[in-house]
């Protein structure tokens, strides 16, 4: 996945990890669940756990269910 999204880079092109699957949603979703379970005051080691379970969650769900990304036309 890394060599694919530096190529991509170097061909200026938006990176199949941003296109297609639901790889960069669910490490948004889980980076902002880890942020909000912090300012609401829970210890750094439990928002990390919840941030990284809602993380594997919607990934887990996402290749189960078939889900990918909208695509714009263009």
């Amino acid at each position: 996945m890394g060599g694919g999204t530096i190529r991509d880079m170097f061909l200026a092109r938006v990176p199949n990890v941003l296109r297609a699957d639901v790889y960069a949603t669910a490490a948004m979703a889980g980076s902002a669940a880890m942020i909000l379970g912090r300012r609401v005051g829970l210890p750094p080691t439990l928002a990390a756990i919840i941030g990284g379970v809602v993380c594997f969650g919607l990934r887990l769900v996402s290749v189960w269910q078939h889900w990918n990304l909208p695509r714009v036309a263009g």
